[in-house]
């Protein structure tokens, strides 16, 4: 069901009643704004608040967003301007430069966009460097009182208990398997022999090194993994290799824990199974990567619902030849229980610019986008980035087309019971380090002791500078937010 306006009455704040004084005379649209009826789809009612707000002077809102969501984003744009008059223009910027640009943008006055959608693991800089405006009062006069419920993986929302962004975008981390090698009886049947377990869906990061070795036959042609190996990447799959050893990265007093055995260990097993990788997964960058993958000569890889829709496209030689796992998680404790940890690790937000003339109007544009309804459009899109985020995506039959019922599946679970990137101020800086570390290891210029030492050291010198008390009250918050069945296995060093 589309999500609606409560009946009752709002609550007036000062805002909402200048604006309905200024109103008066002009429109008697305005003074209604947040007493909509229910009989009107969400994105309905906001396309009239906002033509109440602009009156006869509709103007433009500009959109700055990552290439290869634009897409994504056409159906929206165009429905907005139909049905408010307010033209969008949209204006690419490469993915991995956008949220600098942002903050460059914003702080140089040099364009006034009005909304963009950042990688929403870098919203605490933007907060830090005050180019994106809180929304909380906007969201007090427009959203249904359970309008963010129905989504599926909101941390990347709010930041220090304010609300800044939209998330448009359900981008957990997954494994992509072929189903002719993991299906194939003679291979289960050789499997089983070898090692005395089933060939299946793997678990934990161990089993998935093993299939990797078992499956990496060169001299046929057939390689055991991709895994996104170039820099850039690398810290993603330590990450989550290194929850699965069962460890906080950080101590609750955001002291790192990364260089602990649990660390090397992790560290070490990425070494060892880059023995398993196609030669190149150091070297391609993620369409390019699904490229080389699609060639069907390696057995797995990880990625996100973008490889899909390349995956499961009319014509691709993978259509129907996949099936799907979340991240490897780790068989943690004494008793060795093997407990999965999906990984958000990327994803897209609507934010609205500090320097936007029109924040309202930006805002409301932002709310119009992630409606039921507006955001199934985008997610539709074969040919952008944008995944599933709500629970209405997974039921839409074009969705469902297009990436297909077996992997939405795997995808609505992960996304459900996903892991948090590290959302704190100055992520890309700990991020940074640790990828430079573990690019040093893994070209054996220095030990995995060494790096993971010299990146703790580096990452105390960041946690000073971001304020050793504002960060461990963010660490200890976004610890509060891990799923309850990862969280109940990890844990800290202990002292001695």
């Amino acid at each position: 069901m589309p999500y609606r306006l409560p009946v009752a009455a709002p609550r007036m704040c000062r805002r909402t009643l200048m604006r309905s004084a200024l109103a008066l005379g002009a429109t008697s649209m305005v003074p209604q704004l947040a007493r909509a009826t229910a009989s009107k789809p969400l994105y309905v009612d906001v396309a009239e608040w906002v033509r109440g707000l602009v009156g006869g002077a509709p103007g433009q809102l500009e959109v700055l967003f990552p290439n290869g969501s634009e897409q994504n984003l056409a159906p929206i744009a165009s429905a907005f301007t139909e049905m408010t008059k307010v033209k969008v223009k949209l204006r690419g910027v490469p993915a991995e430069k956008l949220n600098t640009q942002i903050a460059l943008e914003v702080m140089a006055g040099e364009r006034r966009f009005d909304v963009a959608l950042p990688a929403t693991y870098g919203l605490p800089d933007l907060v830090a460097s005050d180019v994106i405006q809180p929304l909380n009062d906007f969201a007090e006069i427009y959203e249904p009182a359970d309008f963010r419920r129905g989504i599926l993986y909101d941390i990347g929302d709010r930041f220090d208990d304010k609300l800044y962004g939209f998330q448009a975008d359900g981008d957990v981390y997954l494994m992509f398997y072929l189903k002719e090698l993991i299906e194939n009886p003679n291979e289960r049947a050789a499997f089983q022999d070898a090692y005395g377990m089933e060939l299946a869906v793997p678990k934990t990061w161990a089993e998935l090194d093993q299939q990797m070795a078992w499956f990496h036959r060169p001299d046929q042609d057939l390689w055991g993994g991709l895994l996104l190996r170039s820099q850039g990447y690398l810290a993603w799959e330590w990450w989550s290799r290194f929850h699965g050893y069962g460890m906080w990265p950080f101590s609750e007093q955001m002291e790192p824990q990364i260089d602990a055995p649990a660390g090397i260990a992790a560290l070490e097993d990425m070494i060892r199974s880059s023995a398993y990788l196609h030669p190149d997964a150091k070297k391609v960058r993620f369409t390019a990567n699904w490229e080389l993958f699609s060639q069907g000569k390696t057995y797995c890889n990880i990625g996100w619902g973008g490889a899909q829709k390349f995956y499961n496209a009319q014509g691709s030689a993978l259509r129907g030849k996949l099936c799907y796992g979340p991240t490897p998680g780790g068989a943690i404790g004494a008793g060795g229980k093997q407990v999965p940890i999906p990984f958000f690790n990327w994803g897209w937000s609507y934010v609205v610019s500090r320097a936007s003339s029109r924040p309202e109007v930006a805002y409301l544009f932002s709310l119009f986008a992630s409606t039921p309804e507006m955001s199934t459009r985008a997610v539709r899109e074969a040919g952008g980035f944008f995944d599933p985020i709500r629970p209405e995506h997974y039921e839409d039959p074009v969705v469902r087309d297009v990436y297909s019922d077996a992997f939405l599946k795997v995808h609505k679970s992960s996304l459900k019971g996903a892991m948090p990137d590290l959302f704190l101020m100055n992520q890309p800086e700990y991020f940074r380090v640790l990828e430079e570390a573990l690019a040093d290891a893994l070209r054996g210029e220095t030990t995995p002791s060494e790096a993971l030492v010299r990146t703790s050291q580096l990452w105390e010198m960041i946690t000073s500078r971001a304020g050793r008390s504002e960060q461990i009250r963010r660490w200890q918050e976004l610890r509060a937010k891990y799923p309850t069945e990862v969280a109940r296995h990890l844990r800290d060093v202990q002292p001695g």
